[in-house]
């Protein structure tokens, strides 16, 4: 049960404690209190974004990224028209204080309020060989997998319609059949599913160009191996306030030198630094493009994502990084499929099952 009381950390709290306790319950905030109680400040999933594209890492302080400016209400208030307030001011959570500033209840919109229809073409990435993991893809395309109870494409696929997302169109190419076979037209599913062919590899961006018909909003395009609760439309509306003509999502990647590094000049040391660790962002496999960027990709024709945001950086156009801090795993070994069925559990059923 997700009540407010699981939304509260204590200001001593690491971003990583913040985010788990964002992805572990379903109010889109977290509290930040001193040990009486008295709330300092609050959390969302953008601060945490924000925080991580500036330097912050999952063990900086919550308290470094948390917002101490904030819309709260007495528990005694009439609840009908705080309702109405949040609804007119934009507002999803508002804390609920007493009269010394303790947290006293979290008041939200998310359990009064479905998910708008929206109207993104997602692009599911279904049409890839799966030869790393053989041999369970010999007689089964990789996105029919079973990881946890059902198909991966299947999670992937309920986890865009929880958020309101219902017009797919599927990549297809090694078999075919199997895929086409068991999604249909989509509506045994609850959405709208149509299929871009492939006779040939066409790369990560390639399939797009195969949408008859030009876009008229920002397209989703997604790997079809991916496990992951990436927040959907809060990627869309970074995507729009970057202003970006695509937009990527990046993981954080962390590799240590296992050795001491010298560093050199004219045969004399200059640094010593031991077990250095090297931070990166990396490709997680989530894009989001413009109308006008999907509909220019050229038919037939290969085409990777990588390639793609190179043509766009090299026009001077621009691109955004979306930072996820959410579980994600990229099944592309038998041991990241293993990996999966054992995550897929604390992930994914606890929330199906309404835990």
């Amino acid at each position: 049960m997700n009540t407010w009381k699981n939304a509260v950390i204590p200001l001593s709290a690491t971003i990583r404690d913040a985010a788990e306790a964002l992805n572990r319950i379903n109010l889109q905030i977290v509290l930040l209190t001193e040990a009486d109680g008295k709330l300092k400040g609050v959390i969302t999933d953008g601060d945490i974004r924000r925080g991580l594209l500036v330097g912050k890492t999952l063990e900086s302080p919550a308290v470094e990224i948390m917002e101490t400016k904030f819309f709260s209400a007495s528990p005694d208030e009439d609840q009908a028209s705080l309702l109405a307030t949040m609804r007119e001011r934009e507002i999803r959570q508002v804390p609920l204080l007493d009269e010394k500033g303790r947290v006293a209840g979290l008041r939200t919109l998310l359990d009064v309020i479905t998910p708008k229809r929206r109207d993104n073409w997602v692009v599911l990435m279904a049409g890839g060989l799966g030869q790393r993991l053989r041999p369970l893809t010999e007689d089964c395309p990789k996105p029919l997998l079973n990881v946890g109870n059902k198909p991966l494409l299947k999670t992937i696929l309920d986890q865009f319609a929880e958020y309101g997302f219902g017009k797919f169109y599927i990549s297809v190419n090694y078999r075919a059949d199997m895929v086409e076979e068991y999604f249909g037209d989509g509506s045994k599913h609850g959405v709208e599913i149509r299929y871009l062919r492939e006779d040939k590899q066409l790369g990560t961006a390639g399939a797009v160009g195969l949408i008859p018909e030009a876009p008229d909003a920002p397209v989703f395009v997604m790997n079809g191996d991916l496990l992951t609760k990436v927040d959907f439309p809060g990627m869309l509306a970074f995507h729009r306030e970057q202003e970006a003509k695509a937009t990527m999502a990046v993981r954080r990647f962390d590799i240590q030198v296992p050795y001491g590094v010298v560093k050199v000049k004219d045969h004399h040391i200059t640094k010593l630094e031991e077990k250095p660790t090297h931070k990166f962002f990396v490709n997680a496999g989530i894009y989001v493009l413009e109308p006008d960027v999907a509909a220019a990709i050229p038919k037939n024709e290969y085409l990777d994502m990588p390639t793609l945001f190179g043509k766009l950086m090299d026009q001077g156009e621009t691109t955004a990084a979306f930072p996820i801090h959410e579980y994600w795993m990229d099944i592309g070994r038998k041991q990241d499929f293993d990996q999966a069925n054992c995550d897929y559990d604390m992930h994914f059923r606890m929330r199906e099952e309404g835990c």
